[in-house]
């Protein structure tokens, strides 16, 4: 049995070694389609697990009131400009509460060289989380210790070239360039952070005293701020962690009734799920159109079937004259359809890893998204589903030379 197998896999193979050139548009059609619809679903996890992974172990961003999106991807993915700054009153009132474990204060509004800059305090270092609750880590270097120092994330450091004593200038504003820079306030790096796959690598990191030194005239004699303890007027927004997540609707409930001033306080996994409900039509529209791509090059493959029909008669005829039965015929098609069907659809998902082998670092720095380069279920589904749409498509024309194989013969109409 094993032994006709392998000769009827023989004959299907030779034949479309026959048809080379059909059968390599046909595979390469269906790569494609198949590549398309594995890359589509692959950004749209990946970019979801990415932008999870940013923050962990956060309970509450606070900020001045706006909506929940916008404080969350100005925050903490730095993405957008904060709408108003919160007094550090304000901080100090809602970070004394008893429920509350740790805050950290963010001040933005500077950047470098096209990166941005963070005004924050010691506490970012101990406290920020990201991925499975990791911490951060330095892979040169320590904490500022000076108002005048800077940690720099990994990105930064790479792509730019910096080390550990490098002095740089921030700019006012967030564009790459600006006409205002801080020239008489350089920064000393005292730290290189290393890489966890978030906006922390494309951040710059300064103490609030550092970020209020290079806004306060007075030239070099003005006096340099504390790290630790420094207290300025206002800052940008905060996180909150608290003792027990019990009580994080009670203060979320707390801060945007806040009478002193407007604030707004957001859960952060509650915040996501409002962004990706946001762009949900938007990946599913994209699947959708990968998915009637897959469609189109499967009826390419049906096409291709019917058309080569005619052509084959005189094949199918010799084949019946040395003993091969319509059953077998009918296999014949059903098995060249199946073959070209996975070869495209397992060329296709082999393209889109290597791909993403090629891409994923430009992925990771330009936009802080982390490709994986394992293949996952829906790789699987997308082959099972190809092979399994091709072989129902193709037993029209299998049936068709069924039927002729029988009518036939010997007998070749011309």
């Amino acid at each position: 049995m094993l032994h006709n197998i392998g000769n009827a896999l023989s004959l299907v193979f030779k034949s479309l070694l026959n048809r080379r050139a059909t059968a390599i548009l046909t595979v390469a059609s269906i790569a494609v389609s198949a590549g398309l619809l594995s890359i589509v679903d692959r950004v749209r996890t990946d970019t979801q697990t990415s932008f999870a992974n940013t923050i962990a172990g956060t309970d509450l961003i606070v900020g001045a009131r706006s909506g929940d999106l916008n404080l969350l991807l100005y925050s903490v993915f730095r993405i957008g400009n904060p709408t108003n700054n919160v007094t550090w009153n304000s901080y100090e009132t809602i970070g004394d509460r008893p429920e509350v474990d740790w805050t950290i204060p963010f001040s933005l509004g500077d950047a470098h060289r096209g990166y941005r800059v963070l005004g924050t305090d010691l506490g970012y270092f101990s406290h920020y989380r990201y991925a499975d609750r990791r911490s951060l880590a330095f892979d040169k270097g320590g904490p500022f210790t000076s108002a005048t120092e800077a940690v720099i994330g990994a990105e930064v450091a790479e792509r730019l070239g910096y080390d550990i004593g490098r002095q740089i200038v921030v700019s006012h504003g967030l564009a790459d360039t600006s006409f205002l820079t801080h020239d008489e306030d350089p920064f000393t790096i005292s730290g290189i952070l290393a890489r966890t796959g978030t906006p922390v690598d494309r951040t710059v990191h300064i103490s609030l005293g550092g970020m209020d030194l290079i806004h306060t005239a007075g030239g070099a004699d003005r006096e340099v701020p504390p790290v630790a303890g420094y207290e300025p007027e206002e800052i940008t927004a905060f996180l909150i962690g608290l003792k027990s997540r019990t009580a994080i609707f009670a203060l979320q409930r707390f801060v945007n009734e806040f009478e002193a001033e407007p604030m707004t306080a957001v859960i952060p996994g509650v915040a996501l799920q409002q962004l990706w409900g946001l762009v949900r039509v938007a990946e599913y529209a994209l699947l959708g159109v990968s998915a009637m791509v897959v469609l189109a090059s499967v009826l390419g493959l049906l096409s291709t079937l019917l058309v080569s029909l005619n052509e084959r008669r005189r094949e199918m005829s010799v084949l019946r004259s040395v003993g091969a039965r319509p059953g077998h015929i009918f296999a014949l098609l059903l098995s060249e359809a199946a073959i070209l069907a996975f070869l495209g659809a397992l060329s296709g998902l082999l393209l889109v890893q290597l791909g993403i082998l090629a891409i994923r670092q430009f992925a990771l720095s330009e936009f802080g998204i982390q490709l994986s380069v394992q293949l996952r279920a829906f790789d699987l589904y997308v082959l099972t589903g190809i092979l399994g749409i091709a072989v129902l498509v193709s037993i029209v024309p299998a049936w068709r030379a069924y039927r002729n194989s029988l009518a036939d013969g010997l007998t070749v109409r011309l």
